[in-house]
């Protein structure tokens, strides 16, 4: 798919420009959008919705609310475990469903004009009658699109969150109210992180919540920090020697040389890894735990290709990197490769443009089930 225009205004975003929708919402105001997708299509139905909850490979969670309290059952669930559709007051929020549909994949790639480093998933929420999981507050973006019946969103300001205790979920005790919304089948909310919402259904319905991925700096820190070492690792270590050590009469005590050692370590640590861009995109393509690829053996010489929905793809100014791992590029591959990974396709001119190397890399993620090869009419074989 082409990356979005972002200099042209949209009915997703409300008439707004991408470019302007990030200087002025992103991550500082909500924006309420009526008929964003004018005409959404259900690109999942409740029976399969349903069949999705029951898989092991698909994350699930069952909340129910019965004379104000609250349950929180996680998947697989099938369909014995699901309330009745005329109870009331009962969610099933099912995760990822970009991994599994092709629609959902779709709607996700609407909103590309955000980094992808940055997108997290496409969860649909499926409630009966007066259904929701309570006021809570979220630490990332997200985009509530309506997809099926009416929903009632309560937003407000929290500045210092009191959750409810001896309850399975983040509810908020102070949550106070500032809007409200009914929204309808093709209505949109956005809602930076920090704001409070409260969304109840009115009857059956369905939303869809695009949501951005928020990585905790500490997190992030000890993520980079392993990926060095696993690679460190695998060369020879350089061991701490003293031969010129004395007898001890504290034998107790950390050795001088010892401890200069393990401080040049750092330093040399430091300077070495100083530029630690190959580590974080590796670790920003990973794919989520649990994601496995289907292997599908074709040439790639004379054909388009275009990336599994699964597969995340990055690049900086000397790597690309996919599903975790990371290839240095440079020159004319290079360009193609970050058009593979902007455009998530290449046809068959550009693929025919590559190295050898890098068509021998094509070769080798297709056969991992990461790239799948089209035909002239843009089919899979």
């Amino acid at each position: 798919m082409s990356p979005i225009p972002i200099d042209l205004s949209t009915p997703l975003l409300g008439g707004l420009t991408p470019q302007v929708f990030m200087r002025r919402h992103w991550q500082k105001k909500p924006l309420l959008v009526r008929q964003a997708v004018p005409t959404p299509r259900s690109f999942v139905g409740r029976a399969e919705l349903f069949a999705l909850a029951a898989r092991d490979d698909v994350e699930s969670r069952l909340v129910v609310r019965r004379a104000g309290h609250w349950t929180l059952r996680h998947g697989p669930l099938s369909r014995r475990a699901l309330p009745p559709l005329a109870q009331r007051d009962w969610s099933l929020l099912v995760q990822g469903l970009d991994l599994h549909l092709g629609g959902a994949r779709s709607l996700l790639e609407r909103f590309r004009f955000v980094p992808d480093a940055r997108l997290d998933d496409v969860m649909v929420s499926y409630a009966s009658d007066g259904g929701g999981v309570g006021p809570h507050v979220d630490s990332y973006d997200v985009f509530l699109l309506q997809i099926h019946g009416v929903r009632r969103w309560r937003i407000g300001r929290v500045e210092r969150p009191q959750l409810q205790a001896g309850v399975p979920l983040k509810i908020l005790t102070n949550f106070v109210a500032q809007d409200e919304w009914r929204l309808e089948p093709g209505d949109m909310l956005y809602l930076p992180p920090g704001w409070a919402h409260d969304g109840v259904a009115e009857g059956e319905c369905m939303t869809a919540s695009i949501g951005f991925r928020a990585a905790g700096r500490d997190e992030l820190a000890r993520e980079l920090l392993q990926r060095v070492l696993d690679v460190d690792s695998a060369g020879p270590a350089q061991l701490y020697r003293d031969p010129r050590q004395r007898a001890s009469e504290q034998p107790a005590r950390i050795p001088d040389a010892l401890r200069q050692f393990g401080a040049d370590a750092l330093r040399r640590w430091l300077a070495q890894h100083g530029d630690i861009g190959c580590a974080l995109g590796e670790v920003l393509s990973e794919p989520k735990p649990g994601v496995w690829f289907e292997r599908r053996v074709a040439s790639v010489d004379a054909a388009s290709v275009r990336l599994d929905r699964c597969s995340r793809m990055l690049y900086d100014d000397r790597h690309v990197f996919i599903n975790g791992e990371s290839f240095r590029a440079a020159g004319r591959d290079a360009t193609l490769m970050r058009q593979l990974a902007d455009m998530r396709r290449l046809d068959a001119r550009a693929v025919q443009r590559l190295g050898e190397a890098a068509r021998d890399l094509l070769a080798q993620w297709n056969e991992a089930g990461w790239l799948h090869v089209d035909d002239e009419e843009g089919g899979p074989r």
